[in-house]
């Protein structure tokens, strides 16, 4: 293996592969999707994205993802994948009565 494959640099075009940056802020307990770079590995990734996204202190966590690792659904399949759900009334809350002393639920 080269060093320039050890590096990360195992696009054809010798591009370092792209990274998903996602970061916990003080206040938040999930971490949300703030944006993407390029970097040779995860340890430059998330060096990266602490210099890039948490100039200002926002963050206490980073986490960094391959974009290649990421899968997602497809968006015109949408019905088959959440229809299921439909036939399952228990999940609802209108399957449920509430007695009369909870009105501000």
């Amino acid at each position: 293996m080269s060093d320039s494959e050890k590096a990360g640099t195992t696009q054809a075009n010798g591009a370092w592969p792209l990274w998903e940056i996602f970061i916990r802020s003080r206040q938040g307990l999930d971490h949300k999707h703030v944006g993407s770079l390029h970097a040779a590995d995860a340890q430059m990734a998330i060096e990266n994205a602490r210099d890039v996204y948490t100039r200002r202190m926002e963050g206490i966590s980073i986490w960094v993802v391959e974009s290649k690792y990421i899968h997602a659904s497809n968006p015109t399949e949408a019905g088959a994948l959440y229809d299921p759900a439909d036939d399952k009334a228990y999940r609802h809350p209108t399957f449920y009565q509430l007695p009369e002393e909870l009105k501000h639920m």
